[in-house]
């Protein structure tokens, strides 16, 4: 399982993507109409991934600081050049990813353009016991060198 590629979990889902200067309530009814927790923000010239917002943005950065979701942008919110995954890279590698750079929600890119984004949702849970375990390992070894 974690030798599947990572193209292989986007089941041809749509990718959800608005310009940087959208406001944070477009985004929010987007992520609800398409069912998803993330948006993808692009540069409006050549839809190249400028940034994500998040189910997590929008509660932490825009809720929480009081901000108007009417007259924020998702240029002030968003998570700017965020990591994405090639299309190609396995499960694994990709769960390795989010679990180094403590992401819910991944990016998937082929020829520099976004094609999905997978999130921890989408992972078996096998999958994710491995990364789990495999974390639970490093942190042994860690304390056992020191």
């Amino acid at each position: 399982m974690m030798h599947r590629n990572i193209g292989d979990l986007l089941n041809r889902r749509r990718v959800v993507s608005l310009p940087a200067g959208a406001s944070v309530r477009d985004a929010a009814r987007q992520m609800k109409a398409a069912h998803v927790a993330s948006v993808v923000v692009t540069a409006s010239i050549d839809e190249q991934i400028e940034g994500i917002f998040t189910e997590r943005d929008l509660t932490d950065r825009v809720v929480a600081d009081g901000l108007d979701p009417d007259q924020t942008r998702l240029s002030e919110v968003m998570t700017p050049c965020p990591v994405t995954a090639a299309h190609d890279i396995t499960v694994g590698e990709a769960l390795r990813r989010m679990a180094d750079h403590g992401l819910r929600h991944l990016p998937v890119v082929r020829d520099g353009h976004v094609i999905g984004v997978v999130s921890m949702r989408d992972f078996m849970g096998e999958e994710l016991m491995l990364i789990e375990h495999e974390r639970e390992m490093m942190d042994s070894l860690t304390e056992v060198m020191m």
